[in-house]
C-alpha cells in the first residue's frame, strides 16, 4: 500500500477526477489518500465527497484523511509516494480579480491570464513561495515522492521545482491529450484510428508537428486546407478556434492549447489599435473571470450531489492515475510531460521547461529527445520562455527589476504599453497583492 497526497484538495471537482481515477485503478485502490488545504470549509466538503466516492466505487479500500493548514502540512505529506498539486494561491478573490482589473486601468486586456502575460507573471510570483514550502517539507518527509503539478502557470512552476528544489517533478496538462481529436472534430475530418501524433514545444504552446491516421496517411494537408477555408470566411466565421487556425496558416502548425489562451501569448491578436481583431477572431476578453464565476455558481448548485448524492465516477483521461499506475506496476505508459529541456529540444534553452513525449515506468519519467523544432515554432516558444525564465529568476532572487524585465519582454504587454507604464503597472500590482507576495527589493 502507498500514499497519495492531494495539495489543494478544496478543488473538489478536480479532486474527484484524479482520486476517483485512482480508486478505479486496481494497483492504487488500497492507497492511503491524504487531503490538504488551508480552507477549512472546502477541505471538509472534499473530504465528504472523497469518502463517499471511496464507499461507492472502491468498497472503502482507501484510507482517507484530511489535514488543515500549514501547521499540518508535513503530516499530510509524510510518507507520500505521489503528491498531486492543484492549488490556486489567492483564489478568484482577491488575486485573480486584481490580475485583471488593475491592468485594465492601463488599457491592457487579457483573456485567461493564468499562463503568461502580466497575470501569469503575478500568479507565478505568489505561488512559488508556497511551492518552496511544499518542497522543503517533501525533501524532509517524503524525499522520493513524485510531485505531479497541475497548477498554472505550468512551465514556470514546474520549471522552478525542477531547477531549484530536490523534488521529483513533472508538469501535467490535459491539452496534449485532447489536441488532435479536438482539431479533427473542429474541422469535420474523419480519420482511421488509432492516430499517430508528434507533439513538442512548451506548455500551452506545444506544436502538433505530425499527425497520421492508422494507415500512415499524413492528415496535415487536409487540415491546412480546411483551416484556411474557415479563416477565409472571416468576419462571418462562427468558429471559436480561429487563432490556432491562423497559426496553421502563418506558422504551419497547430498548437495544444485553446485559441482564447493563445490570443494573449503573442503580440498579434489583442491590440487596442485594432479593436476589430477581437470580433474577427472571436477573442473572449475577461474569459477567465467569467469561468470562475460560472464555476462558483455551478458548485453551489451541484454540491449537494457531490456531498450527499449517489456519486460515482468513470476513469478520465487525466494523466495522474496512469502515471502512478505505471510507476507502481512497471507497465509503461506514454505522456506529454513538462520537464527541464537539457537538450531535448535543440533550439530552445537547456534551462527551459518544455513539453515533450515521455515514457513512464518504475524508473520514473523518461523524456524523449525531439531534436529541432521548425524555426518559426521555436521562435514563438522563445517569446514565452523569455518571460518564464525571468519570472522564475524574480521569484528566486526577490529582485523587482526582474519582474519589470519579465513584463517588458512579455509579447502582449510590451505591444500595448510603454516602458514607464509597464513599470508603473508592476508596482501597482505589487502593492495591490500585498501580503500575497514576498518583499521585493
Amino acid at each position: 500500500m502507498g500514499k497519495i497526497t492531494f495539495m489543494g484538495a478544496g478543488s473538489t471537482v478536480f479532486a474527484k477526477n484524479v482520486l476517483g481515477d485512482s480508486m478505479l485503478t486496481p494497483a492504487l485502490q488500497d492507497f492511503e489518500i491524504a487531503l490538504y488545504d488551508i480552507d477549512a470549509e472546502r477541505l471538509e466538503q472534499s473530504y465528504t465527497m472523497v469518502t463517499l466516492l471511496n464507499k461507492n466505487v472502491n468498497q472503502n479500500r482507501a484510507k482517507v484523511s484530511k489535514y488543515l493548514g500549514v501547521e499540518n502540512r508535513k503530516d499530510a505529506l509524510r510518507g507520500a509516494d505521489f503528491v498531486v498539486d492543484a492549488i490556486q494561491v489567492g483564489g478568484y478573490e482577491p488575486c485573480t480579480v486584481t490580475d485583471f482589473e488593475i491592468p485594465k486601468k492601463y488599457g491592457l486586456r487579457q483573456t485567461i491570464a493564468d499562463t503568461l502575460g502580466i497575470g501569469g507573471i503575478f500568479r507565478t510570483l505568489r505561488t512559488i513561495p508556497v511551492l518552496e514550502g511544499f518542497a522543503r517539507d517533501m525533501e524532509e518527509v517524503c524525499p522520493r515522492a513524485w510531485f505531479l503539478n497541475y497548477t498554472n502557470p505550468m512551465a514556470m512552476l514546474s520549471g522552478y521545482m525542477q531547477r531549484f528544489t530536490g523534488v521529483n517533478t513533472v508538469g501535467l496538462c490535459h491539452s496534449v491529450q485532447v489536441c488532435s481529436e479536438g482539431l479533427l472534430k473542429g474541422l469535420g475530418i474523419e480519420a482511421k484510428r488509432p492516430l499517430r501524433e508528434k507533439i513538442a514545444g512548451i506548455n500551452h504552446m506545444a506544436w502538433l508537428l505530425e499527425l497520421e491516421d492508422a494507415d500512415g496517411n499524413d492528415l496535415y494537408p487536409e487540415i491546412r486546407r480546411r483551416a484556411i477555408a474557415e479563416l477565409e470566411k472571416m468576419p462571418n466565421s462562427e468558429c471559436r478556434d480561429l487563432v490556432r487556425y491562423e497559426y496553421i496558416r502563418r506558422f504551419g502548425y497547430y498548437c495544444t492549447e485553446s485559441s482564447e489562451h493563445n490570443a494573449e501569448y503573442n503580440n498579434l491578436f489583442i491590440k487596442s489599435k485594432y479593436p476589430e481583431l477581437i470580433d474577427r477572431y472571436h477573442i473572449p476578453l475577461d474569459e477567465y473571470p467569467r469561468r470562475c464565476v460560472n464555476q462558483i455558481n455551478k458548485w453551489h448548485s451541484d454540491k449537494e450531489e457531490y456531498l450527499h448524492g449517489n456519486i460515482t465516477h468513470t476513469r478520465s483521461r487525466e494523466y495522474a492515475s496512469y502515471i502512478m499506475e505505471a510507476m507502481v506496476t512497471d507497465n509503461a505508459y506514454k505522456i506529454g510531460g513538462n520537464v527541464i529541456n537539457n537538450g531535448l529540444i535543440e533550439n530552445l534553452p537547456r534551462e527551459a521547461c518544455v513539453e515533450v513525449p515521455c515514457l513512464v515506468n518504475k524508473f520514473g519519467i523518461q523524456p524523449t529527445v525531439v531534436g529541432k523544432l521548425p524555426t518559426q515554432c521555436a521562435a514563438m516558444n522563445m517569446t514565452n520562455i523569455n518571460v518564464q525564465l525571468l519570472t522564475i529568476e524574480a521569484a528566486v532572487t526577490k529582485k523587482k527589476d526582474k519582474i519589470y524585465q519579465a513584463a517588458m519582454l512579455d509579447p502582449h504587454t510590451s505591444s500595448e504599453l510603454s516602458i514607464d507604464d509597464i513599470v508603473s503597472l508592476c508596482d501597482d500590482l505589487i502593492e495591490a497583492h500585498g501580503d500575497w507576495l514576498p518583499k521585493y527589493n
